[in-house]
């Protein structure tokens, strides 16, 4: 199967320009905050800011005087890049009370969990508002020193911290941890292909059937991390371990690489402490599950949340498969 050139993966393709070069230079980034378009992205307890929650949504970005109030009441601010000129900065205000943000925003304005609302939002500003959760969510716990205990200080633009103390000083940077997360074929083994393995996690209450995921160890490559994955979780050999796109999961700090890989064996023994359930599924099956969050029945499938990848492995899947 080719590689995708553009999946259209939500919280991919900000486009930001994220000035690496450039947000070393403080004087560069104090100009940026004064301009009189800059734009802020308002981060509250892992919440983005929105406007019409019981229509469209849309991600408010204060500018002008507004914003550089909320800059000025951020715990953390974080610069964030360029989109056509217009600066954009993430601003953390955790440590404010309700009160304090109807003050900054108004009684009209909410703070939501971007996981359930990402997919209705435009491709590039979902994008925007899961880069600054993620920074928000770093700073906060990463403000003391991992190696002498120290308190650290943001740096470059809130892309560095660093250690306060003189005979430390070390620097840490933002956390990314690699997952693999594989869509398992069934080519026609024993003639009962096409199917996809899906799985239901233990602490989903409800039918949801997704893709195998997991984190990448030390000292393993990612196609290995596929390999394991699958016989830990569903006890099945792979093959053919193919590489289809990758997806930002700031959720709180995940990087999704996304494959396919082709089952050279079909009985499915699970791993009891990981899924409540595992499943070969036809592409006809899949065509009939319901909608993540649909008011259906908790017993019957229902496919992963739009924003994710592993709607994406899905869907490109049953694509090929009914073509």
């Amino acid at each position: 199967m080719n590689t995708p050139a553009n999946p259209q993966l939500i919280y991919t393709a900000s486009g930001l320009d994220r000035q690496a070069m450039r947000r070393t230079d403080a004087d560069w980034l104090d100009a940026q905050e004064s301009h009189d378009d800059m734009r802020v992205v308002p981060v509250w307890r892992d919440q983005n800011l929105v406007d019409g929650m019981d229509t469209a949504p849309l991600p408010l970005m204060p500018s002008g005087a507004t914003g550089r109030r909320v800059l000025g009441a951020a715990d953390t601010v974080v610069f964030l890049g360029l989109a056509e000129g217009i600066p954009h900065f993430g601003a953390d205000l955790s440590s404010l009370q309700e009160d304090d943000l109807e003050i900054l925003f108004g009684s009209e304005s909410t703070f939501v969990d971007l996981r359930a609302t990402g997919w209705l939002l435009p491709r590039d500003q979902a994008a925007v508002l899961a880069y600054a959760r993620g920074l928000a969510f770093w700073h906060r716990s990463h403000g003391f020193c991992g190696r002498c205990g120290s308190l650290t200080k943001p740096e470059q633009g809130g892309h560095v911290r660093r250690c306060t103390s003189e005979t430390c000083g070390r620097e840490t940077y933002p956390r990314t941890d690699p997952a693999v997360i594989m869509l398992v074929v069934d080519d026609g083994i024993g003639g009962q292909g096409p199917r996809c393995l899906l799985g239901r996690h233990v602490r989903w209450d409800f039918a949801m059937y997704s893709t195998l995921a997991g984190f990448v160890e030390p000292g393993e490559s990612l196609e290995e991390a596929v390999a394991r994955e699958v016989m830990e979780e569903a006890g099945l050999p792979v093959t053919d371990v193919t590489y289809m796109a990758s997806q930002p999961w700031p959720f709180p700090a995940s990087l999704m690489l996304g494959y396919q890989a082709r089952a050279t064996a079909t009985d499915i023994q699970i791993d009891d402490d990981e899924l409540a359930d595992a499943k070969w599924f036809t592409p006809e099956e899949v065509a009939n599950f319901g909608e993540w969050g649909a008011d259906i029945p908790n017993d019957m499938p229902r496919l992963p949340r739009k924003d994710s990848i592993a709607r994406w492995l899905v869907e490109t899947w049953l694509k090929n498969a009914t073509a």
